[in-house]
């Protein structure tokens, strides 16, 4: 009687098993496919000349998307200088100061603000910053940040929990106060977290378009202070791929593929300081 009333629970267990591989096996499906066809198109078109090249107008050969790499790294910078101390930060108050109920409203906000679409971001940051002072490399750093902040902040709070409880003891029973031991114990210990949840923060905005759209705006040419529109990566990506130009859409791959090549560099490498950290 005990093995017949056992075998429902197995075979709903064995199909609740097959739907979870099912599941995890179309999902590493799809993205195997997506990046294998932006491999496979932008490979071909990728070239020293490519990264080194400044682009040139339509109907014309060659070119490349030198300003528009260094724009997209002016931008990561800019948004990480903003966001990563505001983001570990607030992790830190929610870990180590904050009461149940403020900690519970900011946590749930940080959740919140993780979820908004980027191109609402993009629109605040339209009529917040553009519509007073125009497009710039600043308002563009600006929406990005908005962006990591959640990021950074939540990883930020959840390393410091795994940090253990008596080591702050310890500290504190030596007659260390409590903000030193935040700093010079806690923080430490959850470096290796921290860090990678700032480059999490990195990958996501690095590939962000919807935001530059409406506060970048685009440059043809070098970069020419924070208070001057900028061009990225993804925002020249964006343009080239609607175009009707041969030669803009092959260089459209290859932006892509050079763009998926640094956000899996930057997710390879939290992987990696990921395990070292536990290790």
């Amino acid at each position: 009687m005990a093995g017949r009333a056992l075998l429902p629970r197995k075979i709903i267990n064995y199909f609740m098993l097959g739907v979870c591989a099912l599941g995890a096996g179309i999902a590493i499906i799809v993205v195997c496919l997506m990046l294998g066809y932006i491999l496979a198109k932008g490979l071909s078109f990728i070239s020293l000349d490519f990264i080194i090249s400044e682009s040139v107008p339509a109907g014309y050969e060659g070119g490349g998307m030198r300003n528009e790499i260094i724009g997209t790294l002016i931008l990561v910078v800019l948004g990480s200088l903003i966001a990563v101390p505001l983001g570990m930060l607030t992790g830190i108050f929610l870990s180590e100061f904050g009461s149940p109920k403020v900690a519970a409203t900011v946590r749930f906000a940080a959740d919140v603000l993780a979820g908004v679409p980027s191109i609402v971001v993009g629109v605040f940051a339209y009529i917040v910053i553009v519509s007073q002072y125009g497009y710039s490399a600043f308002s563009a750093g600006a929406a990005l940040s908005i962006i990591m902040i959640p990021v950074v902040a939540r990883t930020t709070e959840e390393s410091m929990r795994l940090v253990p409880g008596s080591l702050r003891e310890a500290a504190l029973a030596l007659g260390i106060t409590r903000w030193r031991s935040v700093i010079f114990v806690a923080i430490p210990g959850a470096l290796t977290g921290i860090v990678s949840g700032i480059m999490l923060g990195v990958a996501r905005i690095a590939g962000e378009t919807a935001p530059l759209l409406f506060t970048a705006l685009g440059n043809n040419f070098s970069f020419e202070g924070l208070a001057r529109p900028i061009s990225a990566l993804p925002l020249q990506i964006y343009n080239y791929a609607l175009s009707s130009d041969k030669n803009w859409q092959e260089q459209a791959w290859a932006g892509a593929f050079l763009l998926v090549m640094i956000v899996l560099l930057i997710s390879l490498a939290v992987r990696w300081m990921s395990r070292k950290g536990r290790a």
